[in-house]
């Protein structure tokens, strides 16, 4: 490679490595309100069961650890499908070299609708030593994901290191809005402003741990390297506080706000501007490569 354009890339990592510290020594925004704090934990077995790749799962102490390797991935599901709800999960990320690997907790129909779902989706995209995970937030609508790719990505870097320590990571998803939160933290708002742009039919939580080389890290510049393996991510602390599709118990969403109103707060809007402003990495809407109509919200 020319030294000139090694060392121009350097730079520019170095750059937004600079920036992202700079972000991340400011106070963790307050929003105010937990929550979190209204729904009751349940345990793994209560609320889940494996998916796929059962030797590759392990649960001790109330901790899910799942894992990667060259043989397979691993993967949960809910045992109910849900309408609506408040679905969370505490998960800790390996540190390290694990471009390629993606770490998730999401909500999807694909079983249900093969080729024509719907998804709500937290995923981790792996990273390469020096750099910092991303967190991709997305939403899917009637097969949008399905071979044609119309996601509505918004990725962020994090205030804190996910490898550190668990942090919270929940969707809430009403008839009118989904919003992402972490730590309590709200940090995207997807309102909906037409049927045809908003998921609306049930749906599973799952959680899971793949190989997504093709495109994880940096639209795949990076693969998975198996000489790092095994990929591990952990997860504890599940609550969800949905509406189940089988009517077997009472459905009360939580609130999300201090308001009465159920719109989000002052405070929390603010933490969710200074977290857009601060530490986006991607937004949909904003690439210019894309075809917005397509994406009539943007």
């Amino acid at each position: 490679m020319d030294s000139s354009l090694h060392f121009a890339q350097f730079g520019a990592t170095f750059v937004c490595f600079v920036l992202l510290l700079l972000a991340q020594s400011q106070a963790q925004p307050s929003p105010g309100f937990h929550p979190s704090s209204q729904v009751a934990p349940l345990s793994f077995y209560q609320g889940f069961r494996n998916l796929w790749g059962p030797q590759h799962m392990s649960l001790k102490q109330d901790t899910l650890t799942v894992w990667l390797d060259r043989s397979s991935g691993s993967g949960f599901k809910s045992l109910k499908r849900y309408q609506s709800g408040y679905f969370s999960t505490a998960m800790k990320l390996q540190a390290g070299y694990t471009a390629g690997v993606i770490t998730s907790f999401y909500l999807s129909n694909s079983e249900d609708f093969p080729g024509y779902h719907d998804e709500i989706d937290i995923e981790f995209l792996g990273t390469t030593p020096g750099k910092p995970y991303v967190l991709q937030t997305n939403v899917y609508i009637k097969g949008s994901g399905d071979g044609k790719i119309i996601g509505r990505e918004m990725r962020f870097h994090l205030w804190f290191d996910p490898t550190h320590d668990f942090h919270n990571y929940a969707i809430f998803w009403s008839a009118n809005e989904i919003i992402f939160f972490v730590d309590d933290v709200p940090i995207r708002r997807y309102p909906r402003k037409s049927d045809a742009i908003y998921p609306t039919r049930p749906m599973s939580v799952y959680g899971s741990i793949w190989d997504a080389s093709s495109w994880a890290t940096e639209d795949g510049r990076y693969k998975a390297d198996y000489s790092y393996q095994p990929f591990v991510g952990q997860y504890r602390n599940f609550k969800i506080a949905g509406c189940p599709t089988d009517g077997s118990s009472s459905c009360h969403l939580p609130r999300v706000s201090p308001s009465s109103s159920g719109r989000l707060s002052q405070q929390q809007v603010a933490a969710m501007e200074w977290i857009q402003k601060n530490l986006i990495v991607y937004y949909y809407c904003k690439d210019s490569k894309r075809d917005h109509t397509l994406t009539p919200e943007c």
